[in-house]
């Protein structure tokens, strides 16, 4: 039997697959797999959710009138430089659709957000990804890969999966090279987590720069996940079309209302932000005292750069009842959890660190060379 006639590029493009056991175990994981808050929502902000949940016989506020009100304080700008999306990713995709045109070519760091390829394929634009050294952004060869038919560039800072974030100096020079019809996007879903020094944003460009528009998102710092709510700030001009693209009432009124309530408790969930931070820098610590190589890490998740080895580990991993998130040939993403499930977690390394190295000597004294993965 025949079937309709859809776009060849769907034929090899993969779909996205969550980590292993994270829906499907009965007996539960941990979820150390998708960069999520361990913190269950504040009070207000469930109380939030259960009035807004009453309305839902009604269409949301397309425009998101009141968040986009309260982010405008939050960060001191204007409204109209404000666009609302359910998710960042939705957001993202809007820019792909809205740069998509025959020919189009969109830059990115490689290994990043796994979504930047699909979203490109699904828009028709070609996607041109530049390797990572040392785990970082190579911002130079980056602007180099510009082109004339170069419409976005993509800056995932700090950057997922690895956590390695760019300095302000770097970042500064990248947008001076970049020409002023290319869009810079800078995905900083993982902001609230930066400790370094000065911390680098996107956000001082605006006005400079009407050619930079900054991602952020309510999934990681803020607890809402569930959701699925973010925001975009860029030139009103890029914003106005930005709204054309967006789906009308795709951001629920309890996400919304939720995300309000979520930056008027700003306080204190930033303290559950620091508490992760704290758990962050204590997990890496005891890996690399256990002779793990760990990059330093600005995002709620920790790298492991397992090469061959990250899918074995991840198979092992869940087989310990830990969810992390594997990248087959390249390495192992692990969010910082609870300190129970980071205890967990770093028993799990040590167990596999101690087995596959007893293994390996073995089989090299037996003149085997490889381990059984």
């Amino acid at each position: 039997m025949s079937l309709p006639r859809l776009r060849t590029v769907l034929d090899t493009m993969p779909s996205y697959q969550p980590s292993e056991g994270v829906y499907t175990s009965e007996g539960g994981l941990r979820l150390l797999s998708a960069n999520e808050s361990p913190y269950q929502p504040l009070p207000g902000i469930t109380e939030a959710i259960a009035r807004a949940g009453a309305t839902v016989n009604r269409y949301p506020d397309p425009g998101c009138t009141a968040l986009t009100r309260a982010l405008a304080q939050v960060h001191g700008i204007a409204e109209e430089r404000i666009v609302i999306g359910a998710g960042s990713v939705a957001l993202l995709q809007t820019l792909f659709q809205t740069i998509a045109e025959p020919g189009a070519e969109v830059v990115h760091a490689w290994p990043s957000f796994e979504l930047y390829p699909v979203l490109a394929g699904l828009a028709g634009v070609t996607s041109t990804p530049v390797p990572l050294v040392d785990g970082a952004h190579d911002l130079r060869t980056m602007a180099d890969r510009i082109t004339p038919h170069t419409r976005m560039v993509i800056v995932c800072n700090p950057n997922n999966p690895t956590g390695t974030a760019v300095t302000p100096d770097e970042l500064g020079r990248f947008i001076a090279r970049v020409p002023p019809t290319c869009l810079v996007a800078l995905d900083e879903a993982y902001y609230e987590y930066v400790r370094s020094s000065p911390a680098t944003t996107g956000l001082a460009y605006g006005a400079a720069h009407p050619n930079v528009v900054v991602l952020r998102t309510f999934s990681k710092a803020y607890g809402l996940a569930g959701l699925r709510i973010g925001y975009l700030v860029g030139d009103a001009r890029v914003v106005r079309t930005l709204r054309k693209v967006g789906l009308a009432y795709a951001v629920s009124t309890v996400a919304q209302q939720a995300a309000v309530e979520a930056l008027a408790l700003q306080a204190q969930l930033m303290r559950h932000v620091d508490s992760t931070v704290e758990e962050r820098t204590r997990v890496h610590d005891a890996l690399v005292r256990d002779g793990w190589t760990v990059p330093a890490s600005q995002a709620n998740f920790l790298w492991l750069p397992l090469g061959e080895d990250a899918a074995a580990f991840g198979r092992w991993c869940t087989r310990q009842g830990i969810a992390v998130r594997p990248f087959p040939g390249e390495g192992v993403r692990v969010t910082i959890g609870s300190a129970e499930d980071n205890d967990a977690f770093l028993t799990a390394a040590g167990t596999w660190r101690t087995t596959r190295f007893s293994a390996v000597n073995g089989q090299e004294r037996a003149g085997q060379g490889t381990v059984e993965k």
